[in-house]
C-alpha cells in the first residue's frame, strides 16, 4: 500500500530525530523511484548494485535536509538529491567508463550524420536521430558524449597561467551546484509547462540550442525567446521557492 503525503511527512519527521525503523521504511517504500532515477546512469560503467547503493545515500541527504516548508512533494525534492550524489561519485571517481555498445552507436551515429547532412544539407535533430535508430533521445545524447575524452580531474588546465587543476574551478562552483540540485526537481516541474514553454526548454538546455536557432524552429523573433524564456524561468523559480 503506498504512503500518503501525510504518512510520508510523518516518517521524514521520524527518521530526521534518528528513528532507524522510519528510515528503512521509507527506502523500501521509495525504492522504485530509486530505481527510475538511477537508470540513466546505467551505460556509465557502473554496477547497478553501486549505482542502488550510491542513489540510497542521496535519498539519506534529503531525509535530512527535507523541510515541508519548500512546499514540494518529498519524492519531487528527492530526485535532484540522487542524481547529484551519483554526479558527484562519478566526477570524485575519475574517469568515466563507456560501455561498447555506447561506443557502437556513437559511430553509427556519426556515420548517419554525414549521409543525412549529403541528402538534407543539415544536421539531423536528435528526436530525428532517436527515431532513426529506434532508442531513447537520452541514449543519442549519451552516445555522443561518449566520444568526448575524459580528464582528469587533477589534470591542469592549459589556459590557466596558475597552473590551476580543474578540480579547482570544480569546487569553486560546489555551493551553487548543491544549491540547485537540492532545490530544483527540474524534472517534475518541466512536465506542468505548456507544450511551446516545455519545448523551448529542452531545446535551450538540454539540447544546448541558442536563442536565435530556437526562434527558427518557432517562426518567432529572437526576442520573443529571450522574453519566454525569461519568464518561464521565473514561473519555475516561484513554484519551487514559493
Amino acid at each position: 500500500m503506498l504512503l500518503d503525503n501525510e504518512q510520508v511527512l510523518q516518517l521524514v519527521k521520524l527518521a530526521q530525530s534518528g528513528d532507524q525503523d522510519a528510515k528503512e521504511k521509507l527506502i523500501k517504500e521509495n525504492s522504485p523511484l530509486i530505481k527510475s532515477v538511477i537508470k540513466r546512469f546505467k551505460d556509465k560503467g557502473l554496477e547497478y548494485d553501486d549505482l542502488y547503493q550510491i542513489g540510497c545515500i542521496g535519498f539519506l541527504k534529503a531525509i535530512k535536509n527535507f523541510n515541508p516548508e519548500y512546499n514540494v512533494k518529498f519524492s519531487t525534492y528527492v530526485v535532484p538529491l540522487v542524481i547529484g550524489e551519483v554526479k558527484r561519485f562519478m566526477r570524485d571517481d575519475g574517469a568515466i567508463k563507456v560501455s561498447r555498445a555506447l561506443k557502437t552507436l556513437n559511430l553509427q551515429i556519426n556515420k548517419y550524420i554525414e549521409i543525412f547532412y549529403e541528402e538534407e544539407q543539415r544536421k539531423p535533430s536528435i528526436e530525428e536521430l532517436a527515431k532513426h535508430f529506434k532508442v531513447e533521445e537520452q541514449d543519442i545524447i549519451m552516445a555522443m558524449d561518449s566520444a568526448k575524452m575524459p580528464l582528469s580531474i587533477y589534470a591542469p588546465i592549459e589556459d590557466d597561467e596558475d597552473s590551476a587543476c580543474m578540480i579547482d574551478r570544480i569546487e569553486q562552483q560546489e555551493d551553487y551546484n548543491n544549491k540547485l540540485v537540492d532545490n530544483i526537481a527540474l524534472k517534475e516541474v518541466v512536465k506542468q509547462l505548456e507544450p511551446r514553454e516545455r519545448k523551448i526548454i529542452l531545446l535551450r538546455y538540454y539540447y544546448d540550442k541558442t536563442q536565435s536557432e530556437i526562434a527558427k524552429t518557432l517562426n518567432i523573433s529572437q526576442v520573443q525567446v529571450s522574453r519566454l524564456e525569461n519568464k518561464i524561468l521565473n514561473n519555475l523559480k516561484n513554484k519551487l521557492t514559493s
